[in-house]
């Protein structure tokens, strides 16, 4: 083997050239590597939630609605300034490619009720409208601008939203709310998040490096693995025709620790190597002879893991198990074709990675662990059993987060604006009700859904708004038989003011009433509701809940009953069910739909990564052994969150299965490490002792360098990612501490035990 590295190494020039050929190419093909923004491809295609509003969507044109607001005293003068003002600022943002219409009383069929102070219709309007156009003190605009569907649109989320918020950052204490606004924002932190994960952190790693080792050449090669793997990495990804998505930061991570885990133990190996007497190429011959397994098995455990993630139901989640699973295996051809060149580059000036600071104190430290294990192998695994059964206690406690704003600090500005639009106006979030209607409205169906109207008010009282276009008709047709010299029949009133609205506000009329495009005789009315959306999951999910079993059973009523007159007029009546969607409701359940198949897909990764072990080792008993101690950090973590408190976000939905590939790494090469000690004549006592000290040191310098790595994650504006750093820390102190304290008890119990006995 030895002799093989020692040819690779002599087309080390050749190797090299390949190489950067080959990521020249790569980083070209990468830049058509796109971002998958859409919020509802985190769901699986089956999922009851995103069935509704995908058809609720077909129905109506889309949901996607933005609340922009901004200050004006004077927003209903009697002259009429106000409301001048609204229309410039409406036109504006009509005038925008991609915008559907803007709801506001600026209109004609509005305008004048609302300036007559005499007018009950008026006073009406304002009532119905506060909370959707205006707060109740009549000083705060609020205009819901209607989106189009991004299929029927050229322009993307991101530009259209960056010119609506360029809008009201002109006007008084103007600021944009709405879902679409902060599903953009936090795709643009996760971005941001990439980013800084790919340069900041291998940076970071690499002044680690050397401060620890004092080599600027290891450094370099640190920086050259990591990014060359990533580089792979995103062309694979963009000819494969896969898409980053909100959950793909984690795919930098992955691919920084196996890059730099494996540059540690090449150094420690060199330099051992080098102080045996060896002369450089022979030394890195001889370390690449040695680590070629191990780290051939880290990177194809760490695939098989990741790819465990195939299995889950949701596109991003499914799609990041590939992306995992290709940057892993990269790692090693990165390794085999940059090493040589940049380790024996200049040889005849090379400086070898000096001995690590505090390198005495840190075998003495590993000694005395080993010593501690051997003699109290008893209290210790007292010790881990009560911090298992706690761990698992504290899982059980997990609460999921579904308040998205959550997801942003506290500072920044979408949070602003949602704090400040539910303080003024009640509520942010946004989501509807749809329920079957007959081809033509009556006042008897009007008054039907303002009956279902009123039982929603007063039975979901977390309901801050409850609006539709039966509300309009009402107010409208009351205004109208007091005008009217004549008493008019209800049903001419009706066709009126269906014209009216129909010449006014034709976009929004087909948005609250219409049918459904792939079933044309079936029609829809949509209520349009108004909750908070900074909740806890609890309450948010009980409100949802408690929607749809009003809603159902004021329709079962009315469908018996419909059905019944429809049977002695032989008329037919469509059996369809209400909907209640938005992206309130989809938010609410994300993180849910997101941890829905990780326990399952975590399961799996064991099962794989175990297999994979047994091949690598030859020996379930090894296999066995090396999953106990990175299974264990992953359950105490998760039972610390629930311990503590914390909530699961989108950075802790996917930790358990993201974890597995963190610390089983070191696991390998420990036990290879012990296994070739023996194999080499030690007695089992002797190789624990010995690998302790050699593959010890590795984890640890690794492990603290990661460590300080991500610590750049804690300065990013997506709290999610913030989690995903210190969790990633917290799994990755307790591998080492399983690594370097369970997995050498385990040893000695299971496999020194026996032999000594």
């Amino acid at each position: 083997m030895k002799k093989l590295f020692e040819r690779w190494i002599a087309l080390r020039w050749l190797l090299l050239a390949i190489g950067i050929a080959l990521t020249v190419g790569a980083v070209y093909l990468g830049m058509g590597l796109s971002f998958d923004r859409s919020i509802e491809n985190m769901f699986a295609a089956d999922d009851p939630l995103i069935q509704a509003h995908e058809r609720f969507n077909r129905i109506f044109g889309g949901n996607e609605v933005i609340l922009g607001v901004y200050k004006d005293d004077q927003l209903f003068a009697d002259d009429g300034s106000g409301l001048d003002r609204v229309r410039e600022v409406r036109t504006r943002i009509e005038s925008l490619e991609g915008v559907k219409e803007v709801l506001s009383l600026d209109r004609d069929l509005t305008r004048n009720f609302v300036l007559d102070p005499e007018s009950d219709a008026g006073i009406q309007l304002k009532e119905l409208f506060a909370g959707y156009t205006h707060n109740q003190e009549g000083n705060i605009v609020a205009l819901p601008i209607q989106l189009i569907p991004k299929s029927a649109t050229t322009v993307s989320r991101v530009e259209l939203i960056g010119q609506i918020r360029a809008i009201f950052d002109e006007l008084p204490g103007g600021m944009i709310t709405g879902e679409p606004v902060m599903v953009v924002d936090g795709f643009k932190y996760v971005e941001e998040d990439g980013d800084r994960l790919g340069w900041a952190t291998s940076l970071l790693l690499a002044a680690v490096i050397l401060l620890v080792f004092r080599s600027v050449r290891w450094m370099v090669i640190a920086i050259v693995v990591v990014q060359v793997t990533l580089q792979w990495t995103h062309a694979a990804l963009a000819v494969s025709g896969l898409q980053l998505s909100m959950v793909s930061s984690m795919l930098t991570a992955i691919v920084t620790v196996i890059g730099v885990a494996t540059v540690v133990h090449y150094i420690l190996r060199f330099r051992q190597y080098r102080d045996e007497g060896q002369e450089p190429r022979e030394a890195l011959a001889s370390a690449s002879s040695y680590l070629l397994a191990p780290v051939f098995w880290a990177c194809a455990t760490d695939a098989v893991g990741f790819s465990a993630l195939l299995i889950t139901s949701v596109g991003p989640v499914h799609d990041f198990g590939i992306m995992m699973a290709v940057g892993a295996m990269l790692v090693l051809p990165a390794v085999l074709v940059f090493l040589p060149g940049l380790v024996l580059a200049g040889s005849p000036w090379f400086v070898d990675p000096a001995s690590p600071w505090g390198d005495a104190k840190l075998s003495s430290g590993l000694s005395r662990t080993i010593n501690s294990i051997v003699k109290r192998p008893v209290i210790l695994l007292v010790l881990i059993s009560l911090a298992f059964a706690v761990s698992l206690w504290g899982a059980s406690r997990l609460q999921v987060e579904s308040d998205f704003t959550k997801n942003f600090r506290e500072t920044t500005p979408i949070v602003q604006a949602y704090a400040f639009v539910e303080d003024e106006l009640g509520g942010a979030g946004v989501w509807d009700v749809a329920i079957p209607a007959p081809e033509h409205l009556t006042w008897e169906y009007i008054q039907e859904v303002q009956a279902l109207e009123d039982r929603l008010r007063t039975e979901v009282p977390e309901l801050s708004k409850v609006l539709s276009l039966a509300d309009v008709v009402g107010a409208m047709m009351e205004a109208a038989e007091k005008k009217s010299i004549f008493r008019l029949p209800k049903f001419t009133l009706m066709r009126i003011g269906m014209k009216s609205l129909q010449a006014q506000l034709p976009e929004t009329l087909n948005s609250l009433y219409s049918n459904d495009p792939a079933k044309p005789d079936e029609y829809w009315f949509r209520i349009m509701l108004l909750s908070k959306e900074r909740q806890d999951a609890q309450t948010k999910q009980e409100t949802i809940e408690a929607v749809r079993r009003v809603v159902t059973d004021f329709y079962a009523e009315k469908h018996d009953e419909a059905q019944k007159a429809a049977e002695e007029e032989e008329l037919t009546v469509h059996d369809n069910e209400p909907i209640v969607s938005g992206f309130f409701v989809l938010l609410t359940h994300l993180i849910d739909s997101l941890i829905r198949d990780q326990w399952q897909s975590f399961a799996l990764a064991i099962a794989g990564i175990g297999l994979t072990m047994t091949l690598a080792f030859r020996s379930l008993k090894m296999a066995l052994l090396a999953l106990i101690p990175n299974v264990l950090p992953i359950l105490m973590v998760t039972g610390a969150f629930g311990l503590l408190g914390y909530r699961i976000n989108m950075g802790a939905a996917m930790i358990a299965a993201v974890s597995m590939g963190l610390g089983v790494d070191a696991s390998i090469h420990y036990i290879y490490g012990f296994q070739r000690c023996v194999t080499s004549g030690l007695t089992p006592r002797a190789a624990l002792v010995e690998v302790q000290q050699s593959v010890g040191k590795a984890v640890i310098f690794a492990t603290f360098a990661l460590i300080a790595g991500f610590s750049v994650l804690c300065v990013s504006d997506f709290v999610p990612t913030i989690y995903f750093g210190v969790l990633v820390g917290m799994t990755m102190l307790g591998a080492l501490v399983g690594n370097l304290v369970i997995l050498p008890l385990l040893i000695k119990l299971l496999i020194i035990g026996r032999t000594e006995t």
